[in-house]
């Protein structure tokens, strides 16, 4: 897991993010803003409430927090597999 170091805040529910390993880059996140536990976010100030967590994580408040390998498989463009080499892919036959 790469952690966040630094998360700000943009308009338009937009965050700009810099990671441990130094990458950075914005991610839209207008697509979730009002739905489920992010209608928190209902507003803009409730969106500027972003900070880094104790796990390296983006969090609005202890319930609402977004894992920072989902970021930053958003701003790199990586898949799991190359975030993650390690890791084995298991058919569940379902």
């Amino acid at each position: 897991m790469v952690k966040v170091v630094e998360v700000k805040a943009l308009p338009d529910f937009r965050l700009h993010v810099r990671f441990e390993d130094g990458i950075e880059g914005e991610v839209d996140l207008s697509s979730l803003a009002g739905r489920g536990v992010f209608r928190i976010w209902e507003d803009e100030p409730g969106f500027s409430a972003a900070c880094v967590g104790s796990g390296g994580e983006v969090e609005w408040s202890e319930e609402v927090a977004i894992c920072p390998d989902s970021l930053y498989l958003r701003i790199t463009g990586k898949t799991p597999a190359q975030l993650f080499p390690n890791i084995e892919e298991i058919s569940l036959g379902a």
